[in-house]
């Protein structure tokens, strides 16, 4: 199974999109903006989200991919997310006022959007050779990281999240494990910011890396624009013995 980061950037410009991964043709894990460099085939295709969270830079895209490709298809869109973040799209998203209902158009009996009510510790196997499992995140709104797992290999997602003890047991006990991609979204000085918004910086980092009791290529998302070779930098020099490495747009994941 091959995962393409569409996005992986705490923020937009130059050329930086949003947290977005495309799973083989069909699946995507959060639908930030980089879900918008995809052709209209492509995103056509795409049958299932998986959403780590509510918050916009996750999220940007969805309205418009199933109003794009909704009438293209033959069966709903799945979006899979918790209850709490599901409930957060109901009420502040698909509201008719920011953007339509789209599991009521064209009506609710065959509607372009589907939820689908997906908490931790839970796992599905949305296609052939491809499970899904929701791990634990902590963060400002309710939130999961996610266990991709090829049957050879295993990629584990962090989401957005900061310190949290209940994640490494789990991560631990994965033994398949190749690939952690990890968030850090600040740099050191901005510690105070990084704990208020329950994101990581560097410290946080290898505080966190140290609880990881398996070999994995360790890979850093999220990284603020303005702040990307400053946190690296100090991402080098405090985690160095987990040898971790910018995760890139366009960057292909075998798993």
């Amino acid at each position: 199974m091959r995962l393409k980061v569409l996005g992986c950037s705490g923020g937009i410009g130059g050329g930086m999109r949003t947290t977005a991964f495309l799973v083989g043709r069909h699946t995507l894990i959060d639908a930030g903006t980089g879900v918008g460099d995809l052709s209209v085939a492509e995103l056509s295709q795409i049958d299932r989200v998986f959403l780590t969270h509510s918050h916009l830079d996750h999220i940007a895209m969805l309205p418009l991919l199933v109003d794009t490709v909704g009438a293209m298809r033959d069966k709903p869109l799945d979006v899979y997310a918790s209850r709490a973040t599901l409930d957060i799209l109901s009420a502040h998203v698909f509201n008719w006022r920011v953007w339509p209902d789209f599991r009521e158009i064209p009506n609710k009996a065959a509607p372009f959007l589907r939820f689908v009510q997906f908490e931790q510790g839970e796992t599905v196997m949305p296609e052939p050779g491809l499970s899904v499992t929701a791990l634990p995140a902590l963060h400002t709104v309710p939130a999961v990281g996610y266990q991709l797992d090829s049957g050879k290999h295993s990629l584990v997602f962090t989401g957005d999240t900061t310190i949290n003890d209940a994640f490494w047991p789990v991560i631990n006990a994965i033994e398949n494990l190749k690939t952690l991609i990890i968030e850090t979204a600040f740099c050191n000085r901005e510690r105070a910011l990084a704990e208020a918004s329950r994101h990581l910086c560097p410290a946080m980092l290898a505080t966190e890396l140290a609880k990881l009791n398996r070999p994995a290529e360790i890979f850093i998302t999220h990284l603020k624009p303005g702040e990307i070779e400053l946190t690296m930098q100090e991402i080098g020099e405090d985690a160095a013995s987990f040898r971790p490495k910018m995760l890139k747009n366009g960057q292909m994941l075998d798993f």
